[in-house]
């Protein structure tokens, strides 16, 4: 039998190939497409990647004029389907004429299920042939027993993923060219706006509302100090809003030497386990140890295809009960967690914890091989480490603390204590990289008696606006208010960097972020609120369950959409308005010293730049920088008057810089030293189109030396190594040659050299 298999990516072509065939494939070429070819079991086989979806929906032609078309037209305007791959397709058509069976093996999901039934609809394949290979991890015996126990695909599955396709390309084109077309920014420069993004970014710029309109309130508390070991007690009323009744109290306190112990309870208590990851928990937890949702996503796929973790989008906290736990744990052997790997299959049965949410597509994350920190570098193995740590921690034994609870009365005011000392730890011992425990210890005390004051204070503070969201919070919050999916919800933060609507790790909303959120409140007939997206969400889980269909789904959604842009329509003139003039906020850096105009951020066809709006008059003009999140700062540089920015770079600390790259506090700052091969020029930090740092000779391209720089915040120090003559800089708390090849690079610790 002669069996095709259609894959996603070509990595995963390329493992299923290797795991099917005990690596003993051959790869042809067929259009112009790699296909790889093996004979496993007597059947013969032929399997072709895929590059996601190759088959994409649009709308036609007479569409595509952005002012000419009424936006009640488009909200219902036939959408077409459009093959961006025509290759993969013919290649896939020459294969079935051969294939006595077809099996889709893209990723087991939504998505995954529309993107294989969309591409065999398309080659007009026999769908009485059509199996469905579905696996949670790319090893062997996943592999080999998904193959052995094919299914039929499931429609219902890819109408969901399709219908919301559909309902994204309606609202992102309609409400995009609403927005844009109203505020004059179309072309390159147009506003995005979409069904999941924008009541996103409302989170945002509500939360930053509250903070800014946020006035603190001044309140006190009343602490004492108590006994030998000086163990701390607050008073009951841990916020008095008067002062005067706060010092009352303390005025009282302070006549005393003596406190009575009123209540005192010691308990040892349990500590339960983690729960395990889904795709949302991995996400945040990562976020903790500064690796963004996007890069979290992206490296956890490679570890995915990589066969070293379980399949990454997924909404489990409970392993199935088939899911060999014991077997993982042998295969971890082989890494560097053996030693913790031992300890837990001591234990006499491994019982894991779980979450609430439990579902039949894929089983928590977890690892399915073992790895060295030796092989895996930089943040893949950060995330991998933390990956295996959380299911150490979700199948060690739980962990013991004794939690003391102590009353102390002064003068008839009661003062409240709480001690805790971890006695047993458990899961702790494996977790404890991405855990805080302080222990806090009371000695024992015996009811009525007396304990020795220490002294009684009182604390003023002030009541605090609530925290901005990280990335990780974020994502927490829209998996709470189920904005978008686990597989998108990443994908959309970046979206609002992108384009600008925030900035920052806190994501502070932009001038524009927020005039669009402001405008789409006011005149978007609820657009914006995040349980409208909500509702779209439970729908695309009706379609999976057979409760109602795509057609259904997408009119209800259609209608929904069509009310708001009549709304949106009566009133483009205010949405204009409100945006160019946000828009003008956002553009500004500061005054022009030349001709007192206002300096602003532009755009031309090759990209931002920043100019004077005082333009063919004033024609100053300077580069915008390469490859970094830009950030506008009320200050002038002191060298040459002209704004500055603040300048964010992965791997490097934030800088505050002059917009003129020639000016002498960068050309200062930049400067690293002599350059050692034409003696002529000076190496200096240079920044490539992408934002990627390294160190070149000014006289380039006449001088090609040039250096590669680590990541860090770097401090030239104006001397030479004296071996091959490059600078010595200071990076981070080191000293050292910048030159990687260097035969006696050394890096010194720069409190050494005091």
């Amino acid at each position: 039998m002669r069996k095709l298999v259609i894959t996603e990516k070509a990595s995963v072509a390329r493992r299923i190939s290797a795991i099917l065939s005990n690596k003993e494939s051959q790869k042809k070429v067929v259009n112009k497409v790699s296909v790889i070819s093996f004979s496993s079991n007597g059947d013969d086989y032929d399997v072709v990647s895929l590059r996601g979806h190759i088959i994409e929906l649009d709308y036609s032609p007479e569409f595509s004029d952005w002012t000419k078309i009424s936006l009640t037209d488009l909200v219902y305007a036939p959408q077409v389907k459009i093959i961006r791959s025509k290759n993969i397709l013919d290649t896939i058509v020459v294969l079935l004429q051969d294939a006595d069976e077809i099996i889709i093996a893209t990723d087991f999901d939504r998505e995954g299920e529309l993107i294989g039934l969309e591409t065999v609809i398309a080659a007009n394949a026999d769908m009485s042939i059509v199996k469905r290979a579905r696996f949670s991890a790319l090893i062997k015996r996943d592999v080999e027993n998904a193959f052995k126990n094919l299914s039929s695909p499931d429609q219902r599955l890819a109408d969901a993923a399709e219908a919301r396709q559909i309902i994204d390309l309606s609202w992102g084109a309609v409400l995009t060219r609403s927005i844009s077309v109203s505020s004059g920014q179309i072309g390159k420069n147009f506003l995005s706006v979409g069904r999941v993004q924008s009541p996103t970014l409302k989170l945002l710029v509500d939360r930053h509302e509250e903070i800014v309109n946020f006035t603190p309130v001044p309140y006190w508390r009343i602490v004492g100090k108590f006994g030998d070991t000086s163990f701390k007690g607050e008073h009951e009323n841990n916020q008095f809003w008067e002062e005067e009744e706060a010092h009352a109290i303390l005025e009282k306190c302070l006549l005393c030497k003596d406190g009575r112990v009123e209540l005192y309870e010691c308990l040892v208590k349990e500590e339960p386990r983690p729960i395990p990851f889904d795709t949302t928990r991995m996400q945040v937890e990562a976020n903790k140890i500064g690796i963004s949702p996007v890069t979290a996503m992206k490296l956890a796929e490679e570890l995915y295809i990589g066969g070293y973790i379980s399949y990454p989008r997924t909404e489990n906290t409970e392993y199935p009960k088939n899911l060999n736990l014991r077997n993982i744990l042998e295969k971890l052997k082989e890494s560097d967690f053996r030693a913790e790997v031992t300890e837990i299959l001591k234990q006499d049965s491994i019982c894991p914890s779980r979450g609430k949410k439990r579902t039949t597509d894929h089983p928590p994350i977890y690892p399915t091989n073992g790895a060295s920190s030796s092989r895996m570098k930089g943040d893949k193995w950060k995330l991998y480490e933390l990956i295996v740590r959380r299911f150490l921690a979700t199948v060690g034994g739980n962990a013991e603390a004794e939690i003391t609870k102590c009353v102390v009365n002064v003068a008839n005011e009661k003062f409240n204590a709480e001690g805790y000392v971890l006695k047993k730890k458990g899961w702790k011992k494996y977790y404890k990289k991405y855990i805080t425990t302080t222990n806090i210890r009371i000695p024992k005390l015996e009811i009525g008696s007396s304990v020795e004051i220490k002294s009684v204070s009182v604390m003023e503070e002030e009541t605090k606006p609530p925290r901005r969201y990280n990335q990780g919070s974020l994502i927490q919050e829209m998996d709470r208010l189920d904005l978008g999916t686990k597989s998108t919800r990443h994908e959309i933060i970046g979206k609002l960097y992108s384009r600008s609507y925030v900035q920052g790790n806190n994501m502070v909303p932009t001038a524009s972020g927020i005039a669009l959120v402001r405008s789409l409140t006011k005149h978007g007939g609820g657009i914006a609120e995040p349980g409208m997206t909500a509702k779209l969400e439970s729908d695309m889980l009706e379609i999976m369950r057979g409760e109602k269909t795509l057609d259904f789904v997408v009119k209800e959604s259609q209608d929904l959409l069509y009310r708001s842009v009549v709304t949106m329509e009566s009133e483009m003139e205010a949405i204009g308005n409100e945006i160019r003039e946000a828009l003008k906020v956002q553009q500004f850096l500061g005054k022009c010293p030349d001709c007192g105009g206002n300096m602003i951020i532009k755009r031309s066809t090759n990209g931002k730049f920043i100019g004077c709006d005082g333009f063919p008059n004033c024609k100053q003009t300077y580069p915008f920088p390469n490859g970094a999140m830009v950030q506008t700062v009320e200050t002038v540089c002191k060298v040459c008057k002209l704004p500055q920015l603040k300048v964010i770079r992965s791997g490097m600390p934030p800088q505050v810089v002059c917009i003129n790259p020639k000016c002498q506090s960068n050309v200062e700052a930049n400067t690293l030293g002599t350059c050692p091969t034409c003696k002529v020029g000076v190496i200096r930090i240079v920044y490539s189109k992408r934002g990627k740092r390294f160190a070149g000779c000014s006289r380039w391209p006449d001088c090609s030396q040039s250096y590669f720089l680590r990541r860090g915040g770097i401090i030239p120090t104006n001397k030479a190594c004296g071996v091959c003559g490059a600078p010595i800089i200071i990076l981070g708390d080191h000293e050292e040659c910048i030159n990687s090849t260097c035969s006696k690079k050394t890096s010194k610790s720069v409190n050494n050299l005091k």
